[in-house]
């Protein structure tokens, strides 16, 4: 990037206006005492015609005395004053310069730190310790946007070790079928339909996860899209369709408690939340148990709420789970799923100006809430 060029420095500015104010205030204060000299020295009283004064060294005329009163007076103010005037810039400018020099030394230091940042040394500090001033101010708040820059980074780099990891692992899959089949020269029919089974299934977990993380990109990058207004009941039906099947087949017993609930917002990624949830409640259940989905509305927010049964949540590690690639808890062990399931429902929820909680269900399981604006 070419760098900008640099134009006269702030202290420089400061000191020159600093410099160029006082020398006006001075100017206009000279300009005044000298019409008020001339003025009080031609108020003299006038003396008898003919008569000769000594003024400076030389006689004038009692006509002409007046005159050269204010000559002289106005000719000693103005040397005066000009040397008054020469010492007050000097000093001003000199005084300007060296303060602002102090003052402005936190905001170099800024500038020394901005310039020797890289993603290797996000942990340099400014760590002001002087006056508690706007420059500190300014020092802290830097210092608070590298702490956030720290953290983002951290998680930028988990994000995407975690992402690989999961990528990995299909991927790996599918080589290792496609070597293994390859290798067999008596490969029959069935040996191969087995094969691509697998491979199918592992091209089918990477495209869910591939589709989830794009989804979780656009979410937290770009916000939300067209919006209109969505029925949160029936985002919440038309997500159980897919998601029935599986239900059944598990016994899952499910109850709806559809309340009044519309919201401003895109309808694509609201239905994304809910079926995330319902798929959460369903994926991570236990053969026979049960899930309640519950819609409703304030004077204010509408809220989607999720719960089910399902194995024992530990209370201090709940908020781990809108973290990426996290299940029940689990770090990235599960072989279903993406992982990404709440964290999408938590930058769904953000981006519409709302929040995703969750908390334990006695006996075991999880109610996650979402908590959106009302329109």
């Amino acid at each position: 990037m070419t760098p900008r060029r640099r134009g006269r420095g702030l202290r420089a500015r400061i000191t020159l206006l600093a410099t160029g104010l006082v020398a006006a205030v001075a100017a206009v204060l000279l300009w005044l005492g000298w019409l008020l000299a001339g003025g009080v020295v031609a108020s003299v009283p006038s003396l008898p015609k003919g008569t000769t004064v000594l003024v400076g060294g030389v006689r004038v005329d009692a006509e002409q005395l007046a005159e050269a009163l204010v000559a002289d007076a106005r000719e000693r103010l103005l040397l005066a004053g000009s040397v008054a005037f020469v010492c007050v810039v000097l000093a001003t400018a000199m005084f300007a310069y060296v303060i602002t020099g102090r003052v402005l030394r936190p905001l170099h230091e800024v500038t020394a730190t901005a310039q020797r940042l890289s993603v290797e040394s996000l942990g340099e500090r400014i760590g002001h310790s002087g006056a508690r001033d706007e420059v500190a101010e300014l020092a802290d708040t830097f210092d608070a946007m590298l702490d956030r820059l720290q953290a983002a980074f951290s998680a930028q780099r988990q994000f995407v070790a975690n992402a690989s990891h999961e990528l990995r692992t299909p991927l790996a899959v599918i080589r290792t079928e496609l070597d293994v089949t390859l290798s067999d020269p008596d490969a029959d029919t069935a040996e191969l339909r087995r094969m691509a089974e697998v491979v199918r299934a592992a091209t089918l977990r990477a495209g869910e996860l591939v589709e989830a993380l794009l989804v979780l990109a656009r979410t937290d990058g770009l916000g939300v899209g067209a919006t209109v207004p969505v029925d949160l009941s029936a985002v919440v039906a038309n997500a159980w369709r897919a998601t029935r099947a599986e239900a059944a087949r598990r016994g899952i017993r499910a109850a709806f408690h559809e309340g009044h609930a519309t919201v401003v917002g895109d309808a694509a990624l609201l239905e994304r939340v809910a079926g995330n949830l319902l798929e959460n409640a369903v994926r991570h259940n236990v053969d026979g148990g049960w899930l309640e989905a519950r819609t409703g509305s304030g004077p204010q927010w509408c809220t989607i709420e999720v719960a089910s049964s399902g194995p024992v949540v530990d209370a201090e590690r709940v908020a781990e789970l809108f973290e990426p690639f996290r299940r029940g808890g689990v770090d990235r062990t599960a072989h279903t799923g993406t992982g990404l399931g709440l964290s999408i429902v938590r930058a769904v929820a953000r981006a519409h100006g709302g929040t995703a909680a969750a908390e334990p269900v006695a006996g075991g399981g999880l109610r996650v809430t979402v908590t959106l604006p009302s329109s």
